[in-house]
Formats: structure tokens, C-alpha cells, sequence
């Protein structure tokens, strides 16, 4: 009723009443699944800190929300310590050492279904080499203690939301390929139904290992033992030694400003802040706020910055560790300000008469994102992924996980699009040990030196553009938390040369933006945002409850 009665108002361009978070002074959660939320909660109750809690999510996750949540797959932490510390976790999936610059080409040089389907698509898994990282560098609490929830929800089940059987239904055409996730997510075409309970013994055994071990057992022990035969018998390129050889990487975040608030987000291999900053400094001293929210104004212009940015994208970035990527020229306020005399106040570019400029890749609708505070200041924010959902489709063989497709990421064919329509480049090229291209986009945005917002979101390519809208909806049209996460979202990339839009906005504000050049394609959901501000000493979650069954608690 609550989302019927705010898409009403969105048409009427009433803006609608204040949503309200959830807000706690001690703590707070905000996951895509209930019982990870409720997993990292008790986690700061019982005394762990932020990195405690986002690590017990993490593994949660691993099993209640199998459509992303992983082990099989990879991602990023962003931290700030209550000491202002921040730091930067890249566990991303990399390249098998077989692989192969044109793996996926057939003879006639057409790319294949390979990189996104079956045991070819798969690159290292990250997941538990991050997390683990994390919480020895920041946590607290002890290791099994983080994941023992996990290991519960596998063992002993919990069960299906409407949603979450749904979802293994529609998924169904490509998980019945493969014997091992046809066995355990569709019980061999007797589908889970609504209310029943989702029992998963291979992935509780599989837990228990690594809770006893920790990452050692996934990357050198018998996990990694029997993962690496897995591969070998379904043709895989994954070894033990890619295994072995498999670290989490520290970095430093990318940082930077607008109207006095400082930004704290991700760096390569994300694209992701690249183009939160670049995006923010195109908008800045435009007045596109004036408008107002949804106006075909500010829409216009913030649909001219993403359509820039993603043409840069497509251009020059890649994994930092073997392009040469330009993001301190990419970021020059001379540059941006080139990009932004660029934009046409009252017409749309083609994207055809927009290109790279000349300065002196992509995840499914089906990552995740969560995000985590505690009373003491600590913040951790994760966004990880299998890519599509479900991932590759195949489960490893006895151990009751699946294996990510994240190979699908880099530019199979530089130039040509991949799964998602979205064009990238040789600096995105297939290399062994390499990090595909991502564009999750954990941040963080800082008010006089304190935390004023938190936030993620999955999607694919909208992930950026998800986060800059619920960071603008704040900053520049002064919405609370959970009205910005509400708000409908709307999505440019430069190609397809189309403007995406959530149902929400008017008939009118589409005539507009028609009338000024744009082809507006209607879509269903953008994003799944997990935020939390920071207000007058609350800590306030606001889930994403108009896309999905995300949940905030706190304490």
C-alpha cells in the first residue's frame, strides 16, 4: 500500500511524505536478507565492532541469499574507523593464470556463452580471503564465532520467503544444466515452494571447514583440494595454484569533494568512484537543483553527466595493476569542467557525437550490498557478487556453493558490448591473474570530518549511477535517508543510447525529456540500495523496500 501511495504522489509530482528508518543509537544493519541482518546484530550486541558484523553478514548471506550472497564469487570492503581511518578491501575475483586474451572467441571471431555459463566462466573466488583479511586486520571477535550463524542457517535451514522461491523458479532454465545445482536448489524440478525450509548439508560442511580453518582451507585445504578437481572435471581453468596464489589486496579509497562534503569511495578495479567523482564535479556549479527532484531538468542534466562518464569508462578503464588507467587526469578539475561546458542545457547529445575525452566493464542486477555501524564509529560497507545471478549456474561439486561468472566482466571482445549492452575497452582486456572491471561502488560521504552517509547498491552498470542519485537526493534536494533510497531512479551509459526510468515519473516530466532528445525506455527495478546516515548522534538505516526484501535493524 505504502508503495502504491508513493508512486502516486511521484506522478502527481507531489513529493511524498517523509519515510522514516530505522534508527538506533548502538548499532545498525542493513542487508538484502533478513537473517544476515539479524546475524550481523547480534554480532555488535554481543560486543563485536562493525568489521565483527559485516564479516557474519557476509557468510550469511553466503546461504540465505544464494542468487549473490557467495563464497564462489568476490567483491569489496570500504572501512572508516572510528579514528578516521579509512581503508579499502579489493577481494575481486581474478583471472585463472590459463587464461587467455580471446578465450571466449569463436573461429569467426564471435563471442560465446562461455563466459557466462558453466565452469569456463569462473574466475578465483575472493569472498573468503577478503573477509577473512578484514576481520584479522580490524575485527575482534573470534573467527567461528563470525561464522557459526552461517554454518546454523546451512545445517539446519530456514525458511523461503514468496520472493526467494520465486526467484529459484525463474532461475531454473540455466541452474537444471548443471546435476550438483539442480540437485540442491530445484530438488531435480520439485521447486521450493513459499514457507518451506531450505536445508543445504554440503554448504554447512563446507563452512564448518572454514570456520575451524579459516581461508586456508578454502585456497590450500581440502575445499580448495576438492574445488580444483571440480574444475579439472568440468573443464574449468581454476587450479590449486591459482588457488594458492590468491591474496586480498589493501588499498587506498578514493577521495574527494563536493558542496563541502568529502567522499570517501572506491578505486580500481571499481569504475565505480571514478564516476561518482567525476560525475558530482560535472553537476557542481551547473544549478541543475533548481529543478528540483524528478524535474526534467535535473534529470537532463545528471543524464548528460552519466552518458560522459560512461563513455570515458568504455575508453580507459581497467584493472590499475596492468593498465595504465589516467584517473589523476580522469579527475582534473579542468578536465571535468571540459566535460561539463560539454552539456547542452536544453538538448540532449547523441551519444553518437560523444566520446572519450581527451584528459591531460559491469555486475548483475544480482550483487549485493550491505552496510554496517556501531556505536563506537566504526563503519564497513560491502558490495559483492557472483555477477549474473546465480553466476555461472554451476554449484561446486559437494561443497554446496556456486561458482561466480565474473569473467563475463572483462571486454571478451574490446568494443563490442557484453551482456549488459555495456561497451569496454582494451585497457579491460582478458589477462591471467587479472581483475575484471567492476562497478560496485561502496561509499562513504564525511560532514565537517564526520560520517554523514553510508551506502551501496547492486545493478550492473546503474550501480554508480544508483549511488549518485541517493547521494544528490540528500546533499543537493534535502531529502531524509529512506525518502533518498525511495526515490525512482533513472539510468543513462552512453550505450545503448537510451535513458532507462523507473515507473514514478510523470507523464509530464517524460514528454519533456522526449521533446529534449531522449529515447526513455521504461524499467522495472534500478538498484537495491543498503544505507545508513548519520544524524544528530542516531545512526538511521534505510533499506531498499520498495525493490526488495532488504531489512534495517539496529540497537
Amino acid at each position: 500500500m505504502r508503495r502504491i501511495l508513493l508512486l502516486l504522489l511521484f506522478a502527481a509530482g507531489v513529493a511524498a511524505w517523509a519515510a522514516q528508518p530505522v534508527r538506533a543509537r548502538h548499532g545498525m544493519v542493513v542487508t538484502r536478507e533478513d537473517h544476515a541482518t539479524e546475524a550481523g546484530l547480534q554480532v555488535l550486541e554481543r560486543g563485536g565492532n562493525a568489521v565483527d558484523a559485516a564479516v557474519a553478514v557476509g557468510f550469511a548471506l553466503a546461504v540465505t541469499h544464494p542468487a549473490a550472497g557467495n563464497i564462489g564469487g568476490g567483491g569489496f570492503m570500504l572501512i572508516r574507523l572510528a579514528d578516521g581511518r579509512t581503508t579499502f578491501i579489493d577481494f575481486r575475483e581474478r583471472a585463472p593464470g590459463a587464461a587467455s586474451r580471446n578465450m571466449y572467441l569463436d573461429a569467426s571471431g564471435n563471442v560465446t556463452q562461455d563466459s557466462v555459463l558453466g565452469y569456463r566462466a569462473v574466475g578465483v573466488p575472493g569472498t573468503v580471503a577478503g573477509l577473512e583479511y578484514a576481520w584479522k586486520k580490524y575485527g575482534r571477535k573470534r573467527w567461528t564465532e563470525l561464522v557459526q550463524p552461517a554454518v546454523e542457517l546451512a545445517a539446519h535451514g530456514f525458511p523461503l520467503s514468496y520472493a526467494q522461491a520465486q526467484s529459484l523458479r525463474a532461475a531454473a532454465g540455466g541452474l537444471s544444466r548443471f546435476p550438483e545445482s539442480n540437485r540442491i536448489f530445484l530438488r531435480g524440478g520439485r521447486y521450493y515452494e513459499p514457507g518451506e525450509t531450505f536445508l543445504q548439508p554440503e554448504l554447512a560442511r563446507t563452512l564448518e571447514r572454514i570456520a575451524k580453518s579459516g581461508a586456508r582451507d578454502f585456497y590450500q585445504g581440502e575445499t580448495a583440494q576438492s574445488l580444483a578437481r571440480d574444475m579439472r572435471e568440468h573443464g574449468g581453468l581454476i587450479t590449486l595454484e591459482d588457488l594458492k596464489q590468491y591474496k586480498a589486496i589493501q588499498r587506498a579509497p578514493l577521495t574527494g569533494k563536493y558542496r563541502g562534503y568529502d567522499i570517501v569511495t572506491a578505486p580500481l578495479p571499481s569504475s565505480g568512484g571514478i564516476g561518482i567523482l567525476q560525475m558530482l564535479g560535472m553537476l557542481e556549479s551547473t544549478g541543475y537543483e533548481k529543478g528540483g527532484a524528478g524535474s526534467a531538468s535535473a534529470v537532463h542534466y545528471m543524464a548528460e553527466a552519466m552518458r560522459r562518464y560512461f563513455a570515458d569508462r568504455a575508453q580507459y578503464l581497467g584493472d590499475g595493476d596492468f593498465a595504465k588507467v589516467p584517473v589523476k587526469a580522469l579527475l582534473d578539475p579542468n578536465y571535468i569542467k571540459m566535460r561539463r561546458n560539454s552539456i547542452d542545457p536544453a538538448t540532449a547529445t547523441p551519444s553518437t557525437q560523444v566520446h572519450a575525452g581527451l584528459p591531460a566493464g559491469h555486475e548483475s542486477v544480482e550483487t549485493t550490498h550491505y552496510s554496517v555501524a556501531d556505536g563506537e564509529g566504526n563503519i564497513a560497507i560491502v558490495t559483492y557478487t557472483l555477477n549474473g545471478g546465480y553466476g555461472s549456474k554451476a554449484a561446486a561439486t559437494g561443497l554446496g556453493f556456486l561458482l561466480n561468472n565474473e569473467m563475463d566482466d572483462f571486454a571478451s571482445k574490446p568494443g563490442s558490448p557484453n551482456m549488459y549492452g555495456l561497451i569496454q575497452g582494451e585497457a579491460n582486456a582478458i589477462a591471467p591473474h587479472k581483475a575484471p572491471l567492476s562497478a560496485m561502488t561502496p561509499t562513504i560521504l564525511l560532514k565537517d570530518g564526520k560520517p554523514f552517509l553510508a551506502l551501496g547498491s547492486p545493478g550492473g552498470p546503474t550501480i554508480i549511477n544508483t549511488v549518485l542519485e541517493v547521494i544528490v537526493n540528500m546533499v543537493d534536494f534535502g531529502m531524509n535517508v529512506q525518502d533518498a533510497v525511495d526515490w525512482p531512479r533513472f539510468h543513462h551509459q552512453w550505450m545503448p543510447d537510451e535513458l532507462r526510468m523507473e515507473a514514478g515519473y510523470s507523464p509530464d516530466t517524460i514528454a519533456l525529456l522526449e521533446k529534449r532528445g531522449y529515447q526513455v525506455k521504461r524499467t522495472r527495478g534500478q538498484g537495491e540500495v543498503a544505507a545508513i546516515a548519520f544524524q544528530d548522534g542516531w545512526l538511521e538505516g534505510a533499506p531498499d523496500i520498495q525493490r526488495c526484501e532488504s531489512t534495517a535493524k539496529g540497537y
